[in-house]
């Protein structure tokens, strides 16, 4: 059974206790990493700067205190150059989150609309709570 390594572990002890509960939910079916969660000051404007992140800090939801109200999350192997297998995953987390009762958004159809044709910023393994 898939599980998570000790710092995928520790990136998600640093989210909302609602990322926490739902990716050890898909992690039981669903094999993949924990990349970020909380960011710090200096993560977030490096992730600005490099054009992973349109928002400067304290504005984005990795930025929340305590707890980090986004996390990225990958499909493990990761293969950056499969966008399908993303949508897949961004699928099953969506419908995890269904079946906990957990708002969330995918940084791969930010207005949920089901298509991600009318994103002007794909962040394909971003989830965030919506509260």
């Amino acid at each position: 059974m898939p599980h998570f390594g000790k710092t995928s572990k520790a990136r998600l002890d640093g989210c909302d206790q609602r990322l926490q509960l739902l990716f050890r939910f898909v992690v039981q079916y669903q094999d993949c990493s924990i990349l970020v969660g909380p960011r710090s000051e200096e993560d977030q404007m490096t992730a600005y700067t490099r054009g992973r992140s349109k928002l400067k800090w304290p504005e984005s939801r990795h930025n929340v205190q305590p707890l980090s109200k986004a996390v990225d999350a990958a499909p493990w192997p990761i293969d950056w150059n499969d966008r399908e297998r993303f949508v897949k995953f961004a699928g099953a987390v969506q419908l995890a989150a269904d079946f906990l009762g957990i708002a969330i958004r995918w940084g791969g159809d930010w207005d949920g609309d089901g298509t991600g044709t009318d994103n002007s910023f794909d962040d394909l393994v971003h989830f965030e709570i919506v509260d």
